[in-house]
């Protein structure tokens, strides 16, 4: 319950950093999500995740993205999986 409560909370800064800026027209958002565990173990709270950003009005793939990656629980995965 703490984890889904810190993914809102990071979800509604990033959101909210985003809202700040200048408006710019049809400009998507876009979140990248980073996981060690494979999608499929934690997909409970990865549907929390979505559940938060629906309530505050953003449907994936409509008026934001979402970019899923996981390194599938092995270590040496996480360096491949971050942007350069």
């Amino acid at each position: 319950m703490i984890r889904k409560i810190l993914w809102l909370v990071a979800a509604l800064l990033i959101l909210h950093a985003h809202l700040a800026e200048a408006q710019q027209p049809k400009k998507v958002p876009r979140i990248g999500y980073i996981s060690g565990s494979p999608p499929f173990s934690i997909e409970e709270q990865n549907e929390a995740f979505r559940q938060g950003l629906r309530e505050l009005g953003y449907m994936e793939g409509k008026n934001i993205e979402i970019e899923w990656r996981s390194a599938e629980g092995k270590r040496a995965a996480y360096r491949r999986l971050l942007p350069s």
